[in-house]
């Protein structure tokens, strides 16, 4: 090291621990109650960023959400282990703006017992989970004073005080305030000091900004960046738009040199050292103050005679990025359903490409109750339903994608749906009561456009045909068919029934846009086959003519899997 490198005088670093799926420029895209069907980078890069901070012996403080306290307790004990602090956020990550005063408090307090029973110290710190906290929201800094908090790092410039770490004094005591530091850039303060414009700015011009700072300032410099930020190598958001993209993507590859010049140059040490507070065992607590977790509400459905058996049947092409989602994701669901259904699951490869066929038996293979399926070419996703579909053994079956845009939670309130009468529940999110979360206007269009003709045709006046997602009776798919074997068919499948008499019912469902993979759906392809499908529908309900045969599969079918003939 030079003379110039590691000087005497201390500065302070702060590490946001979240994961690709967590940050806030997908924030609108993935919702907090979705975090638990990614699979996480977590530990992988919270390691990296361990294994810099030992090369150059620097030490920070470490600011993490109550969701990850609780789902990877294990990290945060190896970060406490390696001479760091932690401190917290909020359970989920909220602006301040989404939640009323006596959430913020019921909020902080449950991702502190989090942390807390994570690490078994005390958390002095606090760091709001997304944005800052502007001028209307200082009743906050009062709420963390109230709560026992010591110190905060969540306030908005030119409240920071340009960088000077300061007591905030309200009606319930102090909190002291270590705002990030305010760098001058090109004649201008701005709040840069790490994060996204560490990678996005030129090296050059803020090394040169904080050594200016540093010149001129006696209070440390708050310098902090985010652990997923040192792995460039990480899933891709497919949802993101391109100005995302740039936002969360770009200059991935160079960071981890960015942050180890500083640490190299510089000593940094964490927050509660600065402040001199001693680390503290965290306050023992009754059993009966633990919060509630709400989201594994599911409605009580059950029939007198017990469990409801259900077949999920879910066909796959090309889903080798998806495959992680769609585990966690039915993993899940298979837990908040345990006492309600006798669950079964039907995988179905349409003769993938890529990786789909050892995934699934790296994933399923092994696990009771599941059946692998596999056409030796691509038929098509309507083909693949049918073949699924033909497996069935239980009362009842469930279709859905393999990327999850529909949530199998649905379900619950579906099979609710589902009364005597009853012979198809359809999902769709074009109901009045239902939702189009970030959806491609392409794909809103598609769905809409295609309603509009097959309620001229069909008996059953729908707002949505062509959703994958649905709830059928075995009795009504037993020698189902159909002659479209792609998208077209979904659709077909839904009108066959519609004019066999059977009685469909609509669920507004929530629809999300696809975050891993890519769409399969060819838009023109997929409109003239609307069309074709239309016309003949139109002629077997007015003309009495029948829909043409389905055409041979000259193709073999791979089966893998538990054998579901035992128990139904």
């Amino acid at each position: 090291m030079t003379a110039e490198q590691k000087p005497g005088r201390k500065h302070i670093l702060t590490v946001v621990i979240e994961d690709y799926f967590q940050v806030g420029a997908f924030s609108h895209l993935i919702p907090n109650g979705y975090w638990g069907r990614f699979e996480t980078n977590l530990e992988r890069h919270t390691e990296r960023v361990l294994s810099l901070f030992a090369e150059t012996d620097s030490r920070a403080t470490f600011f993490t959400c109550g969701w990850v306290a609780d789902n990877h307790p294990r990290i945060l004990r190896k970060i406490v282990d390696a001479g760091h602090e932690i401190a917290c956020q909020n359970y989920f990550h909220h602006p301040i703006g989404e939640l009323s005063h006596d959430d913020f408090a019921k909020d902080i307090r449950r991702s502190r017992i989090a942390v807390e029973d994570a690490t078994g110290h005390r958390v002095e710190g606090f760091r709001i989970g997304r944005g800052w906290i502007g001028p209307r929201d200082l009743w906050a800094l009062d709420a963390l004073a109230e709560a026992g908090f010591k110190y905060d790092l969540s306030l908005h410039a030119p409240l920071a005080l340009q960088g000077v770490v300061h007591k905030h004094r309200g009606p319930f005591g102090s909190i002291v305030e270590v705002p990030v530091s305010r760098l001058s850039v090109m004649g201008r303060p701005l709040l840069v000091c790490g994060g996204n414009y560490l990678r996005q700015f030129p090296a050059w011009l803020l090394q040169k900004s904080v050594e200016d700072w540093i010149a001129e300032n006696n209070d440390p410099l708050v310098l902090y960046f985010h652990s997923w930020e040192l792995e460039a190598d990480q899933p891709k958001i497919a949802a993101a738009s391109l100005l995302q993209r740039l936002r969360h993507y770009r200059n991935l590859d160079g960071m981890a040199e960015k942050v180890r010049f500083y640490l190299e140059r510089y000593k940094f040490q964490p927050i509660a050292e600065h402040l001199d507070l001693a680390l503290q065992p965290a306050a023992p607590r009754p059993l009966d103050d633990l919060p509630v977790e709400a989201e594994n509400w599911v409605p009580d459905i059950r029939s007198d005679a017990g469990k409801i058996p259900l077949t999920l049947v879910i066909p796959c092409y090309n889903e080798a990025e998806t495959l992680p989602y769609l585990e966690k994701t039915l993993a899940r669901f298979a837990e908040k359903g345990d006492s309600i259904f006798d669950l079964y699951c039907i995988l179905v490869d349409d003769g993938s490409s890529d990786e789909t066929w050892d995934l699934l038996h790296k994933s399923f293979g092994t696990l009771d109750r599941f059946q692998l399926l596999r056409h030796d070419d691509n038929r098509g996703i309507a083909a693949a339903l049918i073949t699924g579909l033909g497996q069935v053994q239980t009362e009842f079956a469930a279709t859905l994608d393999a990327d999850c845009t529909f949530a199998p939670d649905q379900i619950f309130e579906m099979m609710a749906l589902m009364g005597d009468d009853v012979d198809v529940v359809a999902a769709s999110p074009a109901h009045a009561q239902g939702v189009m979360h970030a959806v491609p206007a392409w794909r809103s269009f598609l769905s809409r456009g295609s309603a509009f003709m097959y309620r001229c045709v069909l008996r059953h006046k729908l707002t949505s045909y062509t959703s994958c997602f649905r709830l059928y009776r075995r009795d009504a798919i037993e020698g189902i068919t159909v002659c479209d074997a792609g998208f077209c068919g979904v659709t077909e499948i839904l009108g066959r029934m519609d004019l066999a008499g059977r009685r469909i019912v609509e669920y507004p469902a929530v629809l999300e846009t696809r975050l891993l993979g890519q769409s399969k759906i060819r838009i023109f392809r997929t409109i003239a086959g609307h069309l074709r499908l239309a016309f003949r529908l139109a002629k077997q309900r007015w003309l009495g003519r029948p829909l043409p045969e389905p055409e041979p599969m000259a193709s073999e079918m791979q089966t893998a899997g538990a054998d579901h003939n035992d128990g139904r």
